[in-house]
């Protein structure tokens, strides 16, 4: 039976869900008054700014409700695993949307930066408060370093999907850079999946194994991509005189930085897991 917990609304973390959900509306609604520009970064944005208003709002009402204790996965995980996603989310958003759309006559543009970083703070915010455990207090898989690193090399991923353009992939250098790129993040996708709703233990091998198998490959195909897709991009290719910030060949740029650190995270969570499945659980 359904009730009612007010609590979900006055304390601390409520209360930061419910400023986040005004100042994401706030920031959706000023950049959509100022008009409609053709760029996969003001989409990403407003995107952001729309995904992160809609489910923080669905968290509250769910917690308001109670109906979050009737479902079949971790809550305080899954709210955990949010509030850093919509931190990353909103602190990329609140660096391209000032860098790409602003000018100093651009009033509405501006304010929407602003409160772009805010909202950031209050996701952080969030996300210190939600982190700080009482001693002993289990944690689930997507608030342990080795969930953070999945959540972060999907952001990545997302954010190279984004400064990905039509008619890049010319060569199959670069198509084969595209492919890792989409299977890496499928992969992470389905991993956290599986995860969080603990079907893990159906598997009749070792879970843990076949997560070290996959970060390694992974690892290894960032690698390619991360000598491949400059050594294509830029061969014969200098920057045009008249690019401007929205010029394809920064974007270029930014899918090499992007695929760097990338492929530091899968380096460094393929290192972690390793420690943990044959050193700490051997001890």
């Amino acid at each position: 039976m359904m009730g009612v917990d007010l609590r979900a609304l006055i304390q601390p973390v409520g209360i930061m869900r419910i400023m986040a959900t005004i100042l994401t509306c706030i920031c959706f609604s000023l950049v959509a008054t100022v008009g409609h520009v053709s760029s996969p970064y003001w989409a990403w944005c407003m995107f952001t700014w729309c995904f992160c208003c809609f489910f923080t709002l669905l968290i509250l009402i769910l917690e308001f409700t109670t109906i979050n204790a009737k479902l079949p996965f971790p809550w305080d995980d899954f709210t955990t695993a949010f509030a850093m996603l919509a931190s990353l989310m909103c602190l990329a958003v609140s660096i391209i949307y000032p860098t790409f759309f602003t000018c100093n006559t651009c009033h509405r543009q501006i304010g929407a930066s602003v409160v772009s970083w805010v909202c950031f703070g209050v996701y952080a915010g969030e996300v210190a408060l939600t982190r700080l455990h009482p001693s002993g207090q289990k944690s689930g898989f997507l608030s342990t370093l080795p969930g953070i690193m999945k959540m972060l090399e999907t952001f990545l991923a997302c954010l190279i999907f984004t400064s990905l353009e039509e008619g890049q992939f010319k060569s199959p250098g670069l198509r084969w850079c595209v492919a890792v790129y989409s299977l890496c993040f499928i992969f992470a996708i389905l991993i956290i999946l599986l995860t969080i709703t603990q079907m893990t233990s159906f598997f009749p091998f070792s879970f843990d194994k076949l997560v070290i198998v996959y970060n390694i490959l992974a690892a290894v195909m960032y690698v390619t991509s991360m000598v491949i897709w400059p050594l294509y991009s830029f061969r014969n290719n200098k920057r045009p005189s008249g690019c401007g910030h929205l010029c394809a060949w920064d974007k270029l740029v930014v899918v090499t930085f992007m695929t760097i650190f990338n492929v530091i995270v899968y380096t460094l969570d393929t290192a972690y897991s390793i420690r943990l499945v044959f050193f700490v659980s051997d001890q």
